[in-house]
């Protein structure tokens, strides 16, 4: 078809728009692609997930004193909660309302002070407390990897929750002396985990904005 032929919607694309190797650039006109920033925040997450590893080899070497400082948070935060509990039960409305808050504010009192006061007897409930979610969870878990057999994954449920259970008898036959460590080591590990996965996410995030900052800024635009 001859170019008298052609519709007057039919646009002529124009070598202007080409660079000196053939490769095609935005108009004057349009908007160029900018490259993606580096994040600001790169070196501040990879050294707080640093500062958290660190906390974490610290608590796992001193277990004992990660569980005291642990149940000392727990009383401060049932502390706190107790406050929060009174002031909705002056603030709320209903006698009902009003006396099932002040329980709860006295429960939270009662229990956070006792943290306080006796932190290695907080500990040893904390480590029973322990104990009972393990065995509540691995159990869970068992059950639901054989209900759902033979889908995908059920094995690793069903061992996940094997694991769960025998951690919880090691630690239960090991009661009271189990207590001394337990709660620290798994606090530590928990901050050694996240830190690493905090270091490993921070630099991932800055290899991409490195690549994304190497593309040629008006790189081949193609068709609308």
């Amino acid at each position: 078809m001859s170019r008298d032929e052609e519709g007057p919607d039919t646009e002529v694309t124009s070598n202007d728009d080409a660079g000196p190797s053939g490769e095609s650039r935005a108009p004057s006109g349009g908007r160029s692609v900018e490259p993606a920033p580096r994040p600001r925040n790169r070196t501040v997450f990879v050294g707080g997930g640093v500062l958290v590893a660190l906390l974490g080899i610290a608590a796992i070497f001193s277990p004992y004193v990660t569980g005291i400082a642990v149940t000392f948070a727990l009383g401060v935060v049932l502390l706190i909660g107790a406050v929060g509990h009174l002031v909705a039960a002056f603030s709320g409305r209903g006698w009902a309302g009003f006396l099932f808050e002040v329980l709860l504010a006295i429960l939270y009192a009662v229990a956070g002070i006792a943290l306080l006061s006796e932190p290695v007897v907080g500990l040893v409930t904390l480590t029973l407390l322990l104990v009972a979610y393990l065995l509540i969870e691995g159990v869970v878990e068992v059950v639901l990897g054989f209900r759902v057999r033979p889908a995908g994954g059920w094995g690793w449920l069903v061992a996940s929750g094997a694991i769960s259970v025998l951690l919880a008898v090691l630690l239960f036959a090991g009661f009271p002396s189990t207590a001394s460590w337990a709660i620290g080591l798994l606090v530590g590990i928990s901050l050694l985990s996240t830190g690493i996965s905090m270091v490993f996410v921070g630099m991932a995030s800055g290899r991409e904005a490195g690549r994304a900052m190497e593309q040629p800024a008006g790189g081949g635009a193609g068709p609308d």
